[in-house]
């Protein structure tokens, strides 16, 4: 089967990466995971169309930095400890499930254009990277990507350093195309005009759309995690 190589050499030996089946079936789980909509891609868009696109920078940043300590975790084995411990995995759930629910009700209430003070929707970048390990899904899925694609190799290390840059960058340019989408519309949904002034209709409707698609994460993510709590 054919092989992909790296580019770089270490000591003067090239490295071996996995096979051209198994790097297509990364990328194809990464684009799958990465630029569907969800609790990420959502604050990214409103975080730029209420903010600019540089304040939600800190976010987009934040979100593969979070991403690549979660499967390094997870890689290092305390992932399968987390899901192996039904209080330790609820206090996740319960704790990510609350924070979107905290992070929609603002989001609903915030219904002008911020330019510096954004008090409605403060998402710091260490909000940012602390709502990766509060996302039980995000835990799942990096343990997926450690059993699939790192765990029992004799070349796992290796292969950790390979998969991580793939993940990091589908986070990161994911994120960014929608927080990219979200500034494109960001005097759009400043109106329409009403006496020469900007009325934020358009905005106030974003903002609870988006809300809504964060209380139905929100949701997603306590089915799913009682569900395999149920099974387990």
């Amino acid at each position: 089967m054919a092989k992909l190589y790296c580019i770089c050499m270490v000591s003067g030996i090239y490295i071996e990466v996995m096979n051209s089946s198994e790097f297509g079936a990364l990328l194809a789980l990464a684009t799958a995971t990465s630029f569907t909509p969800g609790p990420n891609t959502t604050l990214s868009t409103a975080l730029a169309a209420n903010f600019g696109l540089r304040r939600a920078l800190h976010f987009v940043v934040a979100v593969p930095v979070g991403w690549a300590l979660l499967l390094t975790l997870c890689a290092g084995g305390v992932g399968a400890l987390v899901l192996a411990l039904p209080l330790l995995r609820g206090s996740i759930l319960v704790g990510g499930v609350t924070y979107l629910l905290w992070l929609a009700w603002r989001l609903a209430r915030t219904d002008t254009l911020s330019g510096t003070s954004g008090a409605n929707l403060h998402v710091t970048f260490a909000r940012g990277v602390g709502l990766q390990f509060l996302n039980i899904k995000a835990w799942m899925l990096a343990l997926s990507v450690v059993a699939g694609w790192i765990a029992g190799q004799p070349d796992a290390w290796q292969r950790y350093f390979q998969v991580l840059p793939v993940m990091v960058f589908f986070a990161f340019t994911s994120n960014f195309a929608y927080a990219w989408a979200g500034s494109a519309l960001r005097h759009w949904l400043a109106g329409p005009l009403v006496n020469g002034q900007p009325s934020g209709r358009r905005l106030r409707t974003f903002n609870r759309c988006m809300a809504t698609a964060l209380i139905l994460t929100a949701g997603w993510m306590l089915a799913s995690g009682l569900g395999r709590s149920s099974i387990a």
